[in-house]
């Protein structure tokens, strides 16, 4: 007879519902599946809903457990009765730049919101969203009677009834939570929301349990979706995951609660008790089929073209902000190809820019959370574009670190799977998973390793000359 205990992780994005089963005791996947949400930057969170009926329709049979992650940041919205009273907005949903300017003068500044919650909140933070929709749909502001996050949401659907519970990973990315304090900032929501205060969800301890399904499925308290890869990944002292998606991001474990009041460093926790500082760039993969396009190749090619550039691109310099940027201190930065000659400007070379211009931005994110607590000793490199041949030749020499690349897998459903196993065995800590398979490392030499620090330095004075205007505002 099989006694295995399986247990199930959700992890809800913007693009669509994930969910794997996995062994209780090992973290082997066993089945798993996947349905979409619509496109767009709003949406019904009863899409969520459907897509996680989808989805799991013939794959809980059996399972004891499950935990939901869910993309950071997005503001849902419950009346009295718990219907919905807007479309969520999502966290790449910028309607509320302004909101943020607004609400970081309103405190006096960016130093007082890091003191206070660990980060200074951008558009993509809840709290912005709350401020506009403050101001500009007061009506609907006026019908709110709780605040939830979209994985909260997921969690109470689940539930059936009772009240929401959040936990501490994904309260931290709202804006009015202090991960140092493990409390809410009703003052905060009270300032977004122009004097209103509606409720918010009960924080849980990492292993506790939110409740059971009707069904009797035991279900964790969830996390967001960084928190919950780097549960799967099962982060040590000295692990930086860097994930290359549409966005780009850099975070580690820290004990320490960081507070960094120039916007670049979010202060969050992670999903075991401690705490998860984390950088974010809106360029990251993009930037990659951006340039593609350009030279008339699929990936492929750059990947061959990258490889046969020699390391610092003769020279050229890529300022990757082909999308902006998301930190408050270049908010409106565009691109910029920079040291053009007759002899270099050759499609390799271009090729080569844009991925080292990619990861310099990337590096800077380490820099920036080693500054907090964490001392890189090496990188785990995750999400689609580490799967490039040409990041991962260029990734060793620009980081300067060991670069892990772990198997490719859906890592923030395992990491929600890991949590309710946790909370299944009510025991300390975590259970050990052997999540990863196979891992390539790519160790830097020591000439590369210097050529990188030359393209870093190259790469940081460009972006301070090209973008002098917007850094002096900022110091």
């Amino acid at each position: 007879m099989d006694t295995t205990t399986l247990v199930a992780g959700v992890d809800s994005s913007t693009q669509s519902t994930k969910i794997v089963v996995c062994d209780a005791a090992t973290g082997r996947v066993v089945r798993q599946a996947r349905a979409d949400h619509p496109d767009g930057t709003e949406v019904d969170p009863e899409h969520w809903w459907a897509a996680f009926t989808r989805a799991s329709s013939g794959l809980l049979d059996g399972v004891a457990a499950i935990g939901v992650a869910g993309q950071q940041h997005g503001m849902v919205t419950l009346d009295e009765s718990g219907a919905v009273v807007r479309p969520a907005l999502l966290w790449n949903d910028t309607r509320s730049a302004g909101a943020a300017e607004d609400l970081v003068a309103d405190l006096g500044g960016p130093a007082e919101w890091a003191d206070a919650t660990g980060s200074v909140p951008v558009a993509s933070f809840t709290v912005t969203k709350l401020r506009w929709l403050a101001d500009n749909e007061p009506e609907a502001a006026d019908r709110v009677a709780r605040v939830l996050l979209p994985h909260d949401w997921l969690t109470w659907r689940l539930l059936g009834s009772g009240d929401p519970v959040t936990d501490r990973g994904d309260a931290s990315g709202t804006g009015y939570f202090s991960p140092g304090k493990n409390a809410y900032r009703g003052d905060l929501l009270r300032l977004a929301m122009r004097g209103r205060e509606p409720a918010l969800p009960a924080v849980l301890g990492p292993a506790e349990p939110a409740g059971h399904t009707d069904g009797g499925m035991l279900v964790s308290a969830g996390t967001g979706d960084n928190m919950a890869a780097a549960l799967a990944l099962e982060l040590a002292e000295g692990d930086v995951v860097v994930s290359l998606g549409t966005s780009g991001t850099v975070f580690g474990v820290s004990a320490t609660a960081p507070a960094d009041a120039s916007g670049v460093v979010a202060g969050f926790a992670d999903a075991t008790g401690r705490f998860l500082p984390l950088a974010c760039t809106l360029n990251a993969a993009r930037v990659l089929t951006a340039t593609a396009e350009l030279l008339g190749v699929d990936l492929a090619g750059l990947d061959q073209l990258v490889q046969t550039a020699e390391p610092g691109a003769a020279g050229l310099t890529l300022l990757p902000y082909l999308d902006g940027e998301r930190t408050p201190n270049l908010p409106g930065a565009t691109g910029s190809l920079l040291g053009l000659r007759r002899d270099n400007l050759t499609p390799a070379n271009v090729a080569r820019a844009a991925v080292e211009g990619m990861l310099c931005g990337l590096a800077a994110g380490l820099d920036a959370v080693r500054d907090h607590g964490i001392t890189p000793r090496r990188v785990l490199l995750t999400g689609g574009a580490a799967q490039s041949a040409g990041v991962r030749a260029v990734a060793p020499i620009v980081f300067g670190v060991p670069v892990v690349v772990p198997e490719p897998a859906e890592y923030v459903a395992i990491g929600a799977a890991r949590q309710a196993a946790w909370a299944l065995s009510g025991g300390p800590r975590p259970p050990v998973w052997q999540t990863r398979g196979a891992e390539k490392v790519l160790p830097p030499d020591e000439l590369n390793s210097r050529v990188g620090q030359e393209v870093r330095q190259r790469h940081d004075a460009a972006r301070t000359r090209v973008h002098a205007e917007e850094l002096r505002k900022d110091s």
